[in-house]
């Protein structure tokens, strides 16, 4: 059954009017925060999700089907119906509050492919996508149904900023949206929900006011900082002094408040530079997406012939691939890359689902190791050493400290570090991300149509331009490449070679494959991307069909009429002539010519001044010197 069964057909513009009742405000996490504040004009904070969907009958309209689900869920899922309220100037963390103009058709987006739809067509318009800020004014999410793939079927991106949701959370969502069975009828129904009149200034103000009182620590930091900076900039050192060893005396009953500090403090964090690569610089606003898919049990054989985890083989994949890549562009230090490995620290007893639980892992990539199988094996010790660092923070520790971190500060050195472009001028300590996300192992379907791929986009920032994401759905494990467009201009080489790791760890050890690797998807080529012919003849069918419908609507279309035809074919002469048609205008002193010449002929009455003669004598031949002018333009313009 179709999912179209269970719901009602919505009007267009779905907007909820405000509430007058009790505001139920949440205020975001310290980590919630770090995601907004990490954005700039060229960085942005959201994480997208790409479903490849089959299409269960030719008549399926996904666009009608996605914008129906989705109207059932906003009353279901906070993410979807919540927007943000900035307190002023930054002094707090700001607010989620239910939007009370909610407008589905604003989120709910359809396009479609030019063709004939390969796979770098689409991962041009994904890229394309993210790489636009969303409108904070409105809840941070929107969808994009695209149509028009070679092989006949269609894709649904999912963008959400990484404030509202976390990989995690975002498999949850994903879960809701979807179906187990083909037939199923959706578990949801619509339901009601009511939006809340968003604040005042001077009651966010108040609110700030409290959170200050209610943690002195932070409050007292907080001013005694604003102050020193304050006396720096008017050159008062004194108090400036007094104002840091006051801040210091704070710091240090903060300790005896918290005898765990010390130990805490005792955690090797990574401080010094990474080593430097291409894409270690400065981002520019616009993005790069490449994806590939592998085979899941291949990955596992993999894993047990090395004796590592699933973890440690991705990882050596991702290792081995940057090194190829850097060799190429001779590029390659002679040190390990250091990468940021998110972490989920989710105990599955959380009150509430839809915030961050993440932290991350900074561990050593091997890029300076030319054996694979050693490779495996070094990942595996250097993910160990970075999750013994991890454990011994408290998993709550790092959350917590975000949440007394003051906002303002935090964007002031954020937005410094993109002015001041300093990410050109000093190495990051982090070279890459490197994220595992395990996703669903059974089939999915949406309103009939069967999930066959779910590829992640997440996002890059100033000094880390290459992000690596990788998802598993049932039997398949999904790379999704995102980097800045300038950094990494052939994206698509470096994810075939993570397709080419693969196999080169199967050549090391010598098993067999568990089963036979998959031909990349149909690719068009152009602007750094090697054109790919169709996987199949049943794609190239398809594209041959879709060619010859196209040409059948175009003959199909009523020519129009002939002397529309004759006026369609004079307007493009007539818009070129435009110039030409305001100089008779400026001929008509011309054409009075004749009556002109009146004067000249009534010269012996004239004669009397000679400054007079002399002025008539000058306009004749200005209007002659003009007149042959004239003629010469017209040509020009014939």
């Amino acid at each position: 059954m179709s999912g179209s069964a269970g719901c009602v057909m919505m009007e267009r513009h779905t907007v909820v009017r405000t509430s007058k009742g009790k505001q139920t405000m949440k205020q975001l996490t310290g980590v919630d925060v770090g995601f907004l504040l990490m954005e700039t004009p060229n960085a942005y904070g959201h994480v997208n999700g790409l479903s490849i969907y089959q299409r269960p009958s030719p008549d399926f309209d996904p666009f009608t089907e996605v914008r129906n689900r989705l109207h059932i869920m906003v009353g279901h899922l906070e993410p979807l119906r919540r927007k943000v309220v900035e307190v002023p100037l930054e002094l707090d963390r700001p607010y989620w509050v239910e939007d009370d103009e909610f407008d589905l058709d604003y989120h709910v987006r359809h396009l479609g492919l030019a063709p004939p739809g390969a796979a770098d067509q689409l991962a041009e318009q994904v890229a394309r996508i993210v790489g636009r800020k969303m409108d904070r004014s409105r809840p941070l999410w929107e969808a994009y149904v695209i149509e028009g793939l070679a092989d006949g079927r269609w894709a649904l991106l999912q963008k959400t900023h990484h404030a509202t949701i976390d990989g995690a959370s975002g498999v949850i969502m994903l879960r809701m949206f979807t179906d187990l069975t083909p037939d199923a009828e959706y578990g949801y129904q619509a339901k009601e929900w009511q939006g809340e009149a968003p604040p005042s200034q001077a009651e966010m103000l108040q609110r700030a006011g409290r959170n200050l009182v209610m943690n002195p620590f932070r409050g007292v930091r907080l001013g005694l900082g604003l102050v020193r900076d304050a006396a720096d900039a008017a050159g008062i050192t004194s108090v400036s002094d007094v104002a840091v060893r006051a801040r210091d005396g704070v710091g240090t009953l903060a300790k005896l408040v918290d005898p765990d500090k010390e130990r805490r403090q005792s955690v090797n964090l990574p401080v010094s530079s990474a080593p430097s690569t291409p894409w270690n610089k400065a981002i520019s606003p616009h993005r790069r997406f490449a994806m590939r898919s592998a085979s899941l049990a291949n990955l596992k054989r993999l894993k047990d012939v090395t004796g590592g985890t699933l973890n440690d083989v991705v990882m050596a994949v991702c290792a081995g691939a940057l090194r190829t890549y850097l060799i190429e562009h001779d590029a390659l230090p002679e040190g390990p890359l250091r990468a940021m490995v998110p972490v989920s620290i989710r105990t599955g007893e959380e009150e509430d689902p839809w915030t961050n639980r993440v932290s991350g892992i900074v561990a050593e990539l091997p890029t300076n190791c030319d054996d694979p199988i050693e490779r495996v094996a070094l990942c595996r010790e250097a993910m160990n050493e970075a999750k013994r660092q991890f454990e011994l923070v408290p998993a709550d520790a790092l959350s917590q400290a975000t949440d007394l971190t003051s906002p303002v500060v935090a964007a002031s050195a954020i937005r410094l570090v993109s002015r001041l472009k300093l990410a050109d001028r000093v190495n990051s300590p982090i070279n890459v991300v490197i994220s595992n996300v395990p996703g669903p192992r059974e089939d999915l379907y949406f309103a009939g149509a069967k999930l066959d791929a779910y590829i992640p986009v997440s996002t890059v920032s100033d000094g880390i331009g290459l992000n690596i994401t990788v998802h598993s759905y049932k039997d398949r494990l999904d790379f999704g490449l995102i980097s800045d467009r300038y950094l990494v201009p052939d994206l698509w080489h470096l994810v075939d070679l993570h397709i080419d790791e693969i196999a080169r760890l199967f050549e090391a050890t010598g098993a067999e494959w568990a089963e036979e690797p998959v031909a990349p998807p149909m690719r068009f080529g152009g602007d750094g991307v090697e054109p790919v012919a169709a996987s199949s003849t049943d794609v190239e069918a398809m594209i041959a069909a879709r060619a010859q419908l196209e040409a059948r609507i175009t003959e199909s279309t009523p020519a129009p009429p002939a002397k529309k035809r004759a006026a369609t074919r004079r307007q493009p002469a007539a818009a070129k002539k435009k110039p030409a048609v305001k100089k008779p205008a400026v001929k008509k002193p011309a054409a009075k010519k004749p009556a002109a010449k009146k004067p000249a002929a009534k010269k012996p009455a004239a004669k009397k001044p000679a400054a007079k003669k002399l002025a008539a004598k000058k306009k004749p031949a200005a209007k002659k010197a003009a007149a042959r002018r004239k003629p010469a333009t017209k040509k020009k313009t014939a």
